[in-house]
């Protein structure tokens, strides 16, 4: 009897032991599950910033022609190549002469010929005025006299107006740059025969300076007006227009700025957007004629905004939203509007206020509603 009682002390004590050593492998990884996941957060801060519009635009040759013939015939000479540097008023092309120099020699012997009719009329005048003053030839015959000499007149002026124009035409053989510039591709060949309703020859481009065009809505137009105007400045001097930056197509921001040279006088009632012109001296020419450009307008003057770190920012199909510690470490989703990026940070134009942390390293833990352990972070925008 003794010893069952004892076997079932020993039995007894077992399991209690057994219990408690359970307990003690549990305890410390269930409190480990139950723990506040660390995360790394930093406040929103506010900053001077100096905002920043953007546009798509485009780039616009301040002066591009097709270069055309301008009068029929055989091409002599093809005197420029492919892509070639021009200056205003080198000869690209020669069209033969011979036709034209034989034409201009027409017009002066018709000159000469006219020049004798009228000499001929003017001194037939002169004797039928004598003779009708003398009484021996009637007012018909005098005013028929008169009549051919302003006829002889009239043709003297049509010679010398065609000697003008065969002039003209003899020199159009020769096809000169209209501008300084660089030429496209030469679209004619030596022996082609070309003519003013033909193909055009080459074309023609300025490439420095250059104009950049882009639109703005009514909003934006009239703040730029507002702060020229608060600012005491001429927007009609180009001196003293808001500066532009251009972004190229490669994703790199052009180092020269440019200057708003023109803006629209009415809003186009299809966009409601006013047409603006920026001007860029374009001197390394990587601006080209009908670029598609990211244009940019910056403020004058730096405006306090809030900024948190750009790893902050989640999104989803409602928008840009960030993860806020609040003050019981509990985890709140924040959708914000967002502006123009600083660096590694990014504005934050509504939903934050200063001061609100934020999370920027281990969103991937947390949900709304869990509560964190907050760990400092860098500051954004650093």
């Amino acid at each position: 009897m003794a010893r069952f009682w004892t076997a079932g002390l020993s039995s007894g004590t077992g399991f209690a032991l057994v219990a408690a050593a359970g307990l003690m492998l549990v305890g410390p990884a269930a409190a480990q599950q139950g723990a506040a996941p660390k995360v790394s957060v930093a406040p929103a801060v506010v900053k001077p910033i100096k905002d920043t519009a953007t546009f798509i635009g485009r780039g616009e040759a301040i002066d591009k022609a097709d270069i055309m013939a301008r009068v029929s015939g055989y091409l002599e000479e093809v005197l420029v190549e492919d892509g070639a540097e021009v200056e205003r008023g080198d000869v690209l092309f020669r069209i033969e002469r011979s036709a034209y120099e034989a034409v201009l020699e027409s017009r002066r012997a018709e000159l000469a010929q006219a020049e004798a009719n009228l000499e001929l009329a003017s001194l037939d005048l002169a004797r039928k005025q004598e003779l009708f003053e003398r009484g021996s030839v009637p007012e018909a015959d005098r005013d028929t006299a008169r009549a051919n000499e302003l006829v002889a007149e009239a043709q003297v002026r049509a010679a010398k107006a065609a000697i003008q124009q065969a002039e003209l035409d003899l020199s159009y053989t020769e096809v000169s740059a209209p501008f300084s510039g660089r030429l496209g591709r030469v679209e004619v060949s030596i022996g082609d025969v070309v003519s003013p309703s033909g193909s055009p020859l080459v074309n023609i481009v300025r490439e420095a300076p250059v104009y950049v065009s882009f639109s703005l809505n009514e909003k934006q137009f009239v703040e730029i007006l507002q702060e020229l105007e608060a600012k005491g400045r001429d927007r009609a001097n180009p001196e003293t227009a808001p500066e532009v930056f251009v972004v190229l197509p490669n994703g790199e921001e052009l180092e020269e700025k440019g200057r708003i040279a023109f803006a629209g006088n009415r809003v186009d009632p299809d966009t409601g957007a006013v047409t603006v012109r920026a001007k860029f001296d374009n001197s390394n020419r990587l601006i080209l004629d009908g670029a598609f450009l990211t244009v940019g307008l910056q403020s004058q003057e730096a405006v306090d905004r809030i900024i948190i770190s750009q790893a902050a920012v989640q999104r989803d199909q409602q928008g840009p939203f960030v993860l806020v510690v609040d003050g019981q470490n509990q985890v709140q989703q924040r959708y914000i509007v967002t502006g123009d990026v600083q660096g590694t940070g990014i504005v934050v134009l509504d939903g934050l206020t200063q001061g609100e942390t934020v999370v920027v390293q281990g969103l991937q833990k947390i949900r709304p509603g869990v509560e964190v352990d907050p760990v400092p972070a860098a500051q954004a925008g650093e």
